[in-house]
């Protein structure tokens, strides 16, 4: 079992502090507009805070940092450093040091700058946004840690400036959870948003399916194989402990949690074919939900938690239906299409993302609760699976499989900026989202 604590808390404490901040509170960027157009931003090289021999890479890597960290958003232009027009040696790192001038020139409308100090035991880093159009400071923070807490201070900033241009933070403190396969063993591990940190969570050497994060963010539900049946276990992030919850015979697997973390979907062949039950997770008490002769499959609440979508066969082949959160009122979501599964509902409740069969290859869709609206968000050869969304409801996170390898992808909302998360020699399957910390 893994060693890990909770996965989304920072290992030091950083100390922040407000440097300044006139023009904190407004929202600069629109990204949920139609027109929305990537937004120019320049980052220049950090500099020493103190006058003192320094001979590390530490400006150009925290430059080069922040810089990969916006451009994974999707929502940003870094300009190249080539076109800047600032002498480095002669600027600073406040709005009295800089010629905005220089910056509307190149056509930046946001500038990141900064400055660092270590004694090799302590890093004290400034990280500072600009609106250059303006002229004026737009949030500043300073950072206190151990010098591998680097790249920590860089993902802390870049949800800062999500949050300060857009009036949500960024993504940077949330984990991905996905299945890694060799063989005949699964085991779950997770992922920074940026790529980093990946960390095994189970050592089970057995089949691990379907990890589902409680909404708290303390307990990652998923089914097993290691004691030969298909039961659901629940591996606590903060004690790294696990206990099996569901362990009929036949198959068990979880769905979606309540938003209070308290119930649990799953699905059960207990009373013979699949069906979709909610479990209170503090007596085990099961409500049935499904009643029907063909299979029940890969339930999720709407974020309301008034409707329920899940997989059936009822038709003829496996589709998605929605039906009201007591079991009744079951409608049929997908016509188009002969196999759709694996739906995922979005976190503002406007959209269901799941997995379709087109020509043979499974690709992404998305569909409004009522079935129309339907998009195609992928159109690469292979196939693309089981789609996660973002707790903002910005991205999707999907599986790849094509020629023979996998990986795990993050796509915008729309099906831009497509990104490969992870990918190696094992099979790469069923991504999940963290939510945000508490």
């Amino acid at each position: 079992m893994s060693d890990m604590k909770h996965p989304l808390v920072l290992f030091v404490v950083f100390f922040l502090t407000f440097l300044s901040g006139p023009a904190c509170g407004k929202v600069y960027i629109d990204i949920d507009s139609p027109s929305f157009q990537k937004f120019p931003i320049a980052i220049t090289d950090f500099k020493l805070l103190r006058p003192v021999p320094y001979k590390g890479d530490l400006p150009f890597w925290f430059a080069d940092t922040v810089a990969r960290d916006l451009t994974i958003t999707g929502y940003f232009n870094v300009l190249d450093h080539k076109a800047y027009l600032e002498d480095p040696k002669q600027a600073g790192i406040t709005a009295e040091g800089i010629r905005f001038e220089d910056w509307t020139a190149i056509g930046a409308e946001y500038l990141v700058k900064g400055g660092f100090q270590t004694d090799g035991r302590e890093l004290i880093t400034e990280f500072r946004l600009f609106d250059v159009v303006r002229g004026e400071l737009i949030i500043g923070k300073r950072y206190t840690g151990k010098p591998e807490d680097n790249n920590r201070m860089v993902m802390q900033f870049a949800n800062e400036i999500l949050l300060a241009l857009t009036g949500e933070a960024g993504l940077f403190d949330t984990r991905i959870a996905f299945i890694k396969k060799i063989g005949t063993s699964a085991e779950i591990n997770t992922i920074n948003f940026d790529g980093s940190d990946l960390r095994r969570i189970t050592n089970f050497n057995a089949l691990t399916l379907s990890p589902r994060w409680s909404p708290d963010g303390r307990f990652l539900a998923f089914t097993s194989y290691r004691d030969g049946n298909p039961d659901i276990y629940l591996f606590d992030l903060g004690s790294g402990s696990t206990r099996k919850i569901v362990f009929y015979p036949g198959l068990n697997l979880p769905g979606s949690w309540s938003r209070d973390s308290a119930r649990l979907l799953v699905t059960l062949s207990r009373d013979g074919n699949q069906e979709v039950y909610d479990m209170n997770l503090s007596n085990g008490l099961l409500q049935r939900l499904t009643r029907d002769f063909a299979i029940d499959v890969s339930p999720v609440r709407s974020p309301d938690e008034r409707q329920i979508a899940f997989v059936s066969n009822r038709s003829g082949s496996p589709q998605i239906y929605i039906m009201d959160a007591d079991g009744g009122n079951v409608r049929r979501l997908t016509y188009d299409g002969n196999y759709n599964t694996s739906p995922s509902w979005s976190p503002k409740g406007r959209k269901i993302a799941y997995e379709g069969s087109v020509h043979g290859r499974f690709q992404i869709f998305t569909a409004d609760p009522e079935g129309g609206s339907v998009q195609q968000l992928t159109f690469e050869g292979g196939d693309h699976e089981s789609p996660s969304w973002s707790p903002d409801g910005r991205y999707l996170a999907y599986s790849v499989r094509h020629n023979g390898r996998s990986r795990i992808e993050i796509m915008n909302e729309g099906g831009q900026n497509a990104r490969v998360l992870y990918e190696g020699n094992e099979i790469c399957q069923t991504p999940f989202w963290s939510p945000r910390p508490r």
